[in-house]
C-alpha cells in the first residue's frame, strides 16, 4: 500500500487553493453562476486544480538551473494563459470575471511565497 501525502494546511499552495475556492464560493453565495457550458463547476474543484497546477509548476522549477526565476516566469505566463479559456468560456460575463479572479487570487498568494523559498 502506498501512502498518500497531503500538503500541510498552512502551505502557500494549500492556502492559495482554499482561497480560490473561498472566492468562488463567495461569488456563488452572491448569486454569480459557476456554470460553464451548461455544467456546474464544484467549489472544491478550484482548490484541487490550484494545488495540482501549483505543484506542477514547483516540480518544473526545481529541475531548472535557476529555480526561482524559472518558477516566477513560468507561473506568471501560465496564469496569464489560464485567463484565455475563461474569456472564451460559454458562461455569463460575471462568471468569466469570477473565474479569472480565482486564478489571479491563487497566483497572488502562491507565486511570491513559493518564489521566496526557491534558490535564485
Amino acid at each position: 500500500m502506498s501512502a498518500i501525502t497531503v500538503a500541510p494546511a498552512k502551505s502557500p499552495i494549500s492556502i492559495g487553493g482554499l482561497t480560490a475556492a473561498a472566492v468562488a464560493a463567495a461569488g456563488a453565495f452572491a448569486g454569480l453562476s459557476l456554470v460553464v457550458g451548461g455544467a456546474p463547476i464544484p467549489v472544491s474543484g478550484f482548490a484541487v486544480l490550484t494545488v495540482i497546477f501549483s505543484v506542477m509548476g514547483l516540480v518544473l522549477a526545481r529541475a531548472a538551473r535557476r529555480p526561482r526565476t524559472a518558477f516566477v516566469r513560468t507561473t506568471i505566463v501560465l496564469t496569464a494563459l489560464s485567463l484565455v479559456p475563461d474569456v472564451l468560456a460559454d458562461a455569463s460575463a460575471a462568471t468569466k470575471v469570477l473565474l479569472m479572479l480565482t486564478h489571479v487570487v491563487a497566483a497572488a498568494i502562491v507565486i511570491p511565497v513559493i518564489a521566496r523559498r526557491l534558490s535564485a
